[in-house]
């Protein structure tokens, strides 16, 4: 029995030691089975939760999981003044932060690389409503284990479906302004604009899935381990009704042929169809509490 044990022990090392030292070998050996290091098939995405209302301070938040990459997005409301030429549009502000917690790559005191660049992917595929609030999102990057945007759009969709619209009033300028907690139950000078906070109704929401393409092979939601491994990837969102918003590859050495493409498209509408039913799972638990 010892030396059984023993004879095991050292096969995990030798496998270890075979992953740190050819990662690439190791990981197209289980290719060729047709088959991940994580006992997940290629097409396949990792487990996905989501959390909403994990801020009580903010008016909107949700926590979500993909895998083991974390991402925690929290939204606040301000009134602010529209633009002349835009006088009926809101507008968001986003900031996504990759404190060194969320992974080894990341050093105190030096941005992650990844950062801006899921800002700005971020900035692009969420629009602004056409209502006269500024709304502040914050996502913060709690574990950083690949598939990076797909995680931080789930945690944005999410903390926009948890939202709350407060109750706002005209002062005695005319200005609309927000009715907190603390006073709106006493007496207000003018009757409230909006009787009670309303939930934000999203005409279409945006789901994204990343792959990563190697040979003649498609890894659906990459790891970090993958991502560096096997660099070129191609992210994919659609909206709520299966219509390409946007496809965004960040170069890579695999060229990205059509067909490529295509089952890439594909691979995100069965994805797609996952976050929807795991998304008003979310909801309605939250109605229910």
């Amino acid at each position: 029995m010892a030396a059984a044990s023993g004879s095991d022990l050292s096969s995990e090392m030798e496998v270890d030691a075979f992953r740190r030292l050819f990662p690439l070998n190791f990981h197209e050996r289980h290719l060729l089975k047709s088959i991940r290091p994580d006992g997940r098939t290629l097409g396949k995405a990792r487990d996905t939760i989501i959390s909403l209302g994990a801020v009580t301070s903010a008016n909107g938040s949700a926590l979500t999981k993909i895998g083991c990459t974390t991402m925690l997005a929290a939204i606040k409301l301000e009134v602010m003044t529209p633009t002349v030429e835009s006088p009926d549009e809101g507008c968001i502000a986003i900031d996504f932060h990759m404190p060194p917690i969320c992974s080894p790559i990341v050093r105190p005191g030096r941005p992650a690389e990844a950062a801006p660049v899921v800002a700005k992917q971020l900035s692009d595929t969420i629009l602004s409503g056409k209502a006269a609030w500024m709304a502040y999102l914050d996502i913060y990057c709690l574990d950083a284990d690949g598939s990076l945007f797909d995680a931080a759009l789930l945690s944005a969709v999410a903390a926009f479906s948890h939202l709350q619209i407060p109750v706002v009033s005209l002062n005695d300028e005319g200005r609309i302004v927000l009715i907190s907690e603390d006073n709106g139950g006493g007496k207000l000078e003018k009757e409230p604009v909006n009787k009670e906070k309303r939930k934000l109704k999203l005409a279409t929401i945006p789901f994204s899935l990343t792959c990563i393409l190697h040979k003649n092979y498609i890894l659906a939601d990459p790891t970090a381990e993958e991502e560096s491994i096997m660099e070129t990837l191609v992210t994919v969102v659609l909206d709520s009704s299966s219509q390409l918003v946007s496809l965004y590859k960040p170069g890579g050495p695999v060229l990205a042929q059509t067909s490529a493409i295509q089952d890439c498209v594909s691979l995100t509408r069965q994805r797609l169809k996952e976050l929807q039913k795991i998304l008003n799972e979310a909801i309605s638990d939250m109605e229910v509490d």
